[in-house]
């Protein structure tokens, strides 16, 4: 391969391992993202950055800060998801052009400048720059890593994978707590040392993933698009072929992205992010709708609460008796256990669905936000009640249902609205596609970020009702307008989505007809080869599976043509 340059692993490693290989680089990204998710909240709580920045004073006697500028303080961690928000649809672009790589890098090379820039902040107008910057870069790469991992992986084990790559995303939350913990003890906690140096940590691994991607294989499915196919195929037989009893699972992976590619090519000129948000022009392939979906399942996974309770739980654990230093590392603990929870997602995301691990994650957490609202209501009035035994009982039952809220989300509700953008767009347009659900979970963050404090301001522990209402209407939500992905090749979702109907079961109805019509039509479907042309629907080979054993033949030129209304 004259353009894979002998130094890259894809020589070296194949099957499982390059697959695992390319895993732990996405895994590096997404730890550096939940990384950066959880350093500012330690940083808000140093004196020295919040003097320094000018939104608090520290408060003489508990030494805790009083806020003086709300807003600037809402505004400095919003503006990062305005960064990312603006980085996701560049990335998604950059992506498509250049290449997974080359986004890679170039998203790990923005996120180091704004880091460098964060941890040198003198005054709030430097910082919000900064942030602004490192939200970018954050951008880049959560509109590209998710692609490229699930473009690597096999369909049946890609939930999998992407579920592995969120446990590190958790696992950086944590060690940013546990850096933060740390280093407040730092000379009583008043050096700058105690936030610059949390901040100035997200470089290493930032610089590790700009100089370890070059050394990794380009997504086969983008290579075959800008007609690299000797590349691609090559690429597909690495990620497949383990023995000679598979040597034609790459071929047949092959044929098929190409002749997805090139039904794809028709609606070139209808990829523009406008185009793509309001589904003009896609036809049958319905991309508008599919849009909507990813942008409202990322708003609803800030919306369904883990923002918010992880903003109260401090008040929470101060409810139940907890003293401050007791308060920190039970927090401290949350986050391992959150954590260790979102390996529960990795065994069952691809045996239970996507569709299943949505439904039972959003009822376990409504009942915790319930149960957690009420038992902290009742600890705050046996408090005023000077009941200090019973607002302990009341209170350690709210901690209880915090700690059993956060495992449930990071087995469920964390991993697969990150997944399903990746998986249902169709190549053409898959990295732009997937920009537009880190642009719902953008404004989902910003929005809740700065309504938090409010909301908490004025309803106090009443809150956390508004986020179990919102558990439980994403059931409905979920079952009515979210077709499964599970088990369904990246090609197949296009298949999937070419009902007119916005409706979950009229999808599923319309693909078991032409499963019981048409079966030589879905197993090339499920082999992987797009059979949605977006002008006039479905494209039946009449050759192109030999009804005897299965064998793939060569596809024909001319095609009969299959209406996508199921039963016509």
């Amino acid at each position: 391969m004259e353009r894979i340059s002998r130094f890259n692993v894809v020589h070296h490693l194949r099957k499982r391992k390059l697959l695992i290989a390319v895993n732990c680089v996405a895994a590096l990204s997404i730890f550096f993202f939940g990384y950066d998710q959880g350093m500012m909240a330690g940083v808000n709580n140093a004196v020295d950055y919040y003097t320094l920045i000018g939104f608090a004073d520290q408060d003489p006697v508990t030494k805790n800060p009083i806020i003086t500028k709300s807003i600037l303080q809402g505004g400095i961690v919003a503006v990062y998801y305005l960064g990312t928000l603006i980085g996701a649809l560049f990335g998604g672009w950059f992506g498509d052009k250049y290449g997974r790589i080359k986004s890679i890098a170039l998203g790990a090379a923005w996120g180091v400048i704004g880091a460098t820039l964060q941890c040198s902040s003198q005054n709030h107008d430097w910082m919000i720059c900064a942030r602004l910057i490192n939200g970018f870069g954050t951008g880049i790469l959560n509109a590209i890593v998710p692609v490229w991992a699930t473009e690597t992986a096999e369909h049946t084990s890609r939930g999998q994978f992407v579920a592995v790559e969120f446990t590190l995303n958790i696992f950086g939350v944590a060690v940013a707590y546990w850096i933060e913990y740390g280093c407040s003890f730092y000379n009583g906690g008043n050096s700058e040392f105690v936030w610059r140096f949390p901040i100035a940590f997200q470089i290493l691994p930032l610089l590790f993933l700009f100089g370890v991607v070059w050394f990794f294989p380009e997504s086969p499915r983008w290579l075959c698009k800008v007609g690299r196919e000797n590349e691609s195929r090559y690429v597909l037989e690495r990620l497949r072929e383990d023995s000679t009893e598979s040597i034609g699972k790459a071929e047949a992976e092959f044929q098929d992205i190409r002749n997805n590619v090139e039904l794809e090519r028709k609606a070139a000129s209808r990829t523009s992010y406008w185009s793509i948000f309001t589904g003009i022009g896609s036809g049958k392939l319905h991309i508008g709708r599919r849009v909507q979906l990813v942008i409202w399942l990322q708003i609803m996974q800030e919306w369904i609460g883990i923002a918010g309770v992880t903003i109260y739980s401090p008040t929470i654990f101060g409810i139940a008796g907890l003293d401050h230093n007791t308060v920190g590392w039970v927090a401290g603990l949350n986050q391992i256990t959150y954590t260790l929870s979102t390996l529960v997602c990795v065994f069952t995301l691809d045996r239970i669905g996507r569709r299943w691990t949505l439904y039972w994650g959003s009822i376990v957490q409504s009942i915790c936000l319930f149960l957690a609202g009420g038992l902290s209501r009742v600890s705050i009035n046996a408090k005023d009640a000077h009941d200090a035994s019973r607002a302990t009982h009341f209170g350690g039952g709210a901690v209880a249902m915090v700690f059993l809220f956060t495992m449930t989300f990071g087995a469920t509700w964390l991993t697969v609205p990150w997944l399903y953008p990746a998986e249902i767009f169709p190549l053409e347009v898959r990295a732009r596609g997937n920009a537009w659900g880190v642009v719902g979970w953008s404004i989902g963050n910003g929005w809740l970020t700065l309504l938090c404090p409010v909301m908490f301001a004025a309803l106090n522990e009443k809150t956390l009702y508004i986020f179990a209402a919102c558990n439980v209407l994403t059931t409905p939500m979920v079952w009515a307008l979210y077709p499964e992905s599970n088990q369904r090749t990246l090609e197949e979702m296009n298949l999937l989505f070419a009902a007119d109907s916005i409706w979950n079961w009229e999808a599923e109805r319309n693909y078991k007809l032409l499963v019981e019509q048409n079966p030589e039509l879905v197993q090339a479907a499920v082999r992987g080869r797009n059979m949605v042309n977006p002008e006039i629907g479905v494209e039946k080979p009449l050759d192109d599976i030999n009804s005897d054993d299965g064998e793939v033949k060569n596809i024909p030129e001319e095609h009969e043509k299959v209406n996508l209304a199921a039963g016509n």
